[in-house]
């Protein structure tokens, strides 16, 4: 799985608007209640580099593209960016709510 999203530069660690190829998606972590989480996505450090470009984190372009990818794929949207000490240097670490998590679930049949 390869997409493209894009940064606008509006984010508090960074201002570089560009597209940022995505090379994986993954639930890093998922509560025993199965009401809170971890999403990672990882993107490719030679489109983006966080020594660089600084953290994608908190920019709004790339969130609301994201949105629109995860609904595209029928995945809840329902994410929002996890704290700046979680975010990586080749992933940008999301919450996710159980909305999204049952989602998740269903596609992709996590807790068989």
């Amino acid at each position: 799985m390869e997409t493209v999203l894009n940064t606008c530069g509006d984010g508090y660690w960074s201002n570089v608007a560009k597209a940022v190829r995505i090379t994986d998606i993954q639930l890093g972590y998922c509560n025993e209640e199965r009401d809170f989480g971890e999403l990672l996505v990882y993107f490719n450090t030679e489109d983006w580099d966080v020594e660089k470009d600084g953290l994608i984190y908190t920019d709004s372009a790339f969130l609301d593209d994201l949105r629109d990818f995860l609904i595209t794929h029928e995945l809840s949207d329902d994410v929002e960016y996890s704290e700046q000490g979680m975010q990586g240097d080749n992933y940008v670490s999301l919450d996710v709510s159980e909305a999204f998590i049952k989602a998740w679930d269903a596609k992709f049949n996590l807790f068989a």
